[in-house]
């Protein structure tokens, strides 16, 4: 019995180091926090620690109310899905404002092409022009990497492949194409012109339909905001509804779902807007 253990020990042992020579070594995916992209955004600068601290305080204080309130202790629990997202429209609304700000990157780039820059500069001047962070991010990443050696079509590519505006990808590989094709100052200057031509017609009917959808839009606030006061009118004068509206039914699951309706169709209105402005 004593051989059969330590046969199979021998095997096991030289099974495991043939395969630790054949097997190539496979790193796990690393683990990402899923507010992380959306916080340097946002430009959250401290640790992710204390950003979980504040849900967990957030958490402890809604199962508070909700057990002072005498709802169940664990829908105080959903109060954690509040700062992801606070912060993921904080981030929507600034990935919107660094998308209009391409426009003066290029404008600025442009001047600064014509008044006899060399594309480098010209790109660093547009840089320091625009107060931005996450506007001037892929340009500050794309001349950092051609500070530290590498070609400026280079960078300026992969600067535009991890991008997830397309308009910067856009404006960064047309100005990488210029670049590869060794095209003079002139011409360079000349097809930022074009490119700046382009844009400023996309923001002008991005402003068009702003402005067409404002209407539709607060007609829908206005109507999120009449359905939960003809609520509270019928709770208040309907003693029947009053009664269903307090039962476990009612809090547990009318009134839940109602909000979750209303807060969707919100959500849905404002993202069909915003793909049409883009």
């Amino acid at each position: 019995m004593t051989a059969l253990v330590g046969a199979l020990a021998a095997a096991t042992a030289v099974t495991a180091g043939v395969l630790a020579k054949v097997v190539p070594d496979v790193a796990p995916p690393a683990a990402s926090h899923p507010d992380r992209t959306a916080l340097a955004d946002a430009g959250w600068a401290r640790p992710l620690r204390e950003w979980e601290a504040v849900r967990a305080g957030l958490v402890v204080a809604a199962v508070v109310l909700a057990a002072a309130a005498g709802w169940p202790p664990a829908l105080g629990s959903l109060a954690a899905v509040a700062p992801s997202i606070w912060i993921r429209a904080r981030a929507a609304a600034a990935r919107d404002r660094a998308h209009r700000a391409i426009l003066p990157l290029v404008v600025a780039t442009e001047a600064a092409l014509r008044s006899g820059a060399a594309l480098p500069d010209a790109l660093r001047r547009a840089l320091v022009s625009e107060p931005d962070a996450l506007a001037t991010r892929p340009l500050r990443s794309a001349l950092d990497a051609f500070d530290l050696g590498a070609s400026l079509a280079s960078s300026l590519v992969a600067a535009a492949d991890t991008s997830r505006d397309e308009r910067v990808a856009a404006v960064f590989g047309t100005v990488a194409l210029g670049v590869g094709e060794r095209l003079p100052r002139e011409r360079l200057a000349d097809l930022l012109g074009a490119v700046a031509s382009r844009l400023a017609f996309e923001d002008g009917l991005a402003r068009e339909v702003a402005a067409r959808a404002a209407g539709v839009r607060q007609q829908q606030r206005l109507i999120a905001l009449l359905v939960p006061g003809i609520a509270a009118y019928l709770f208040v004068t309907m003693p029947v509804l009053a009664a269903t509206l307090a039962s476990d039914l009612g809090r547990f699951v009318l009134v839940p779902a109602a909000a979750a309706l209303e807060v969707a169709g919100l959500v849905l209105s404002a993202r069909v807007v915003r793909a049409a402005m883009r």
